[in-house]
């Protein structure tokens, strides 16, 4: 299942990271990162998914 996250992380960021936390702090922050740019959104989703 990791890789499946991985995947939708690095397609679309957001979706990788709600997979793995749901709606918190780490959801939003995701999405700023990913509208600030796409790089860090990216970088931020697959660290809270290597994380857990």
């Amino acid at each position: 299942m990791d890789l499946v996250r991985v995947i939708l992380a690095i397609l679309l960021p957001p979706l990788g990271v709600f997979l793995q936390v749901g709606f918190g702090l780490q959801f939003w922050i995701n999405i700023l990162l990913t509208l600030l740019g796409y790089i860090p959104g990216i970088v931020h989703a697959i660290w809270i998914i290597a994380r857990r």
